[in-house]
C-alpha cells in the first residue's frame, strides 16, 4: 500500500490511481468500458476484496467518476457499500491507523458518499476524438540541438528562460552540440495514447550529425516517452534519415521491450530520455545500458 494518510488521495496507491484514472477518462468510451480498463490496470486491487488496496481502488474510481459526471452502477454500488459497511475503516485499522486518523478518514468518506449520491450525470467531459496521431515512425532517425548534453525542455516556450544546471549553477540554454535518436518501438496505450521507445546517441556531437557517422556510433536504449507535435517542435527534432530495424536482432539485443503504458498514462515526455553525455566538464549523463550500433540492428 506504500505511504498513506487520512484523505482519499493521501496514499501512494490512491495518488497513482488518480493519475491513471484521469488518463483513462480522456478516452471516448462508455462508463462500463472505462471501469473495465481501470480494473485491468490494477486487477488485484479491483477484484480481490481481501487486497488491502481494494477499498481504495473503488473509492478513488467512484470519486473520479463523480467529478467527471460519469455514472456506473457497479462503481456507485461498490463504493457506497464499502463506505456504509465500514470496510475501508476496518482495513485502515488493521494497518495501524490511529483513532484520530480513523476519525478524519470517516469525515472524508462521508463527504465522498454525498458527492457520489449528488453527482450529476451526462456532464460533458473533455475526451480524445480519435487516437493520438503518431509524429514519428519506427526506424526514423532524428537529430536535435543540445546544450551541455541536454535537449531543450519542451515545457518552456521562451528559450531565453530555458536554463540548464550543473556545477556552475543555472545557465541560459544555448546550443553547443547535437544529439540523435532512433525510434525502435511505438504504440497506443488503450488504443489512444501514443508513446515511443528511443535509442539515443551516446555522446553529443559538436557538429550536426550525419548518417554515415551515426551508423557506427554508440547508442543506448532509453525509457519510453510521449511526444506531441508541440513537443516535437520545441525539442527541435529534425528527421535526417531512416534505418531498417530487424525485430529478431532487437529482441536478441534487448529482450522483449516493455510498452510505454506508464509513460503514456502519466504523459512523461520523451525529452526525459534524450539527454546525452557532453564534452563539457561536470555534465556527464551516466548510462547503465551497454552501447550498441544501429548498423548491428538492421536487416
Amino acid at each position: 500500500m506504500g505511504t498513506w494518510g487520512t484523505g482519499l488521495y493521501g496514499g501512494d496507491f490512491a495518488a497513482d490511481l488518480r493519475t491513471t484514472a484521469r488518463a483513462v477518462l480522456r478516452l471516448p468510451l462508455d462508463a462500463d468500458r472505462l471501469v473495465q480498463i481501470l480494473a485491468e490496470t490494477e486487477p488485484g486491487a479491483a477484484r480481490n476484496p481481501e487486497d488491502e488496496d481494494y477499498t481504495t481502488f473503488w473509492l478513488v474510481v467512484a470519486d473520479q467518476f463523480a467529478r467527471h459526471g460519469l455514472k456506473s452502477a457497479q462503481v456507485v454500488e461498490t463504493a457506497l457499500r464499502i463506505i456504509a459497511s465500514g470496510q475501508d475503516l476496518d482495513v485502515r485499522r488493521r494497518l495501524g491507523q490511529s483513532a484520530a486518523g480513523l476519525k478524519k478518514r470517516s469525515v472524508a468518506l462521508a463527504e465522498l458518499n454525498d458527492r457520489i449520491v449528488a453527482a450529476p450525470s451526462g456532464v460533458a467531459r473533455k475526451v480524445l476524438r480519435e487516437p493520438q496521431k503518431f509524429v514519428m515512425n519506427v526506424g526514423d532517425i532524428f537529430s536535435y540541438p543540445t546544450c551541455g548534453g541536454q535537449c531543450r525542455n519542451p515545457y518552456v516556450l521562451n528559450l531565453d528562460r530555458l536554463k540548464i544546471y550543473g556545477q556552475s549553477g543555472g545557465q541560459v540554454w544555448r546550443r553547443d552540440g547535437w544529439g540523435a535518436v532512433v525510434i525502435v518501438a511505438r504504440g497506443l496505450t488503450f488504443g489512444y495514447l501514443a508513446w515511443y521507445r528511443p535509442l539515443v546517441l551516446g555522446q553529443a556531437s559538436e557538429t550536426q550529425v550525419d548518417m554515415a557517422s551515426l551508423r557506427t556510433a554508440q547508442w543506448h536504449l532509453e525509457p519510453p516517452g510521449t511526444c506531441s507535435q508541440t513537443h516535437f517542435g520545441r525539442i527541435g527534432l529534425t528527421r535526417i534519415g531512416t534505418t531498417a530495424l530487424d525485430e529478431t536482432k532487437l529482441l536478441a539485443e534487448f529482450g522483449a521491450l516493455a510498452p510505454g503504458d506508464a509513460q503514456a498514462i502519466a504523459d512523461i515526455s520523451i525529452a526525459n530520455s534524450l539527454n546525452v553525455r557532453s564534452r563539457r566538464p561536470g555534465r556527464s549523463v551516466q548510462r547503465e545500458q551497454r552501447a550498441v550500433r544501429i548498423g548491428d540492428l538492421g536487416d
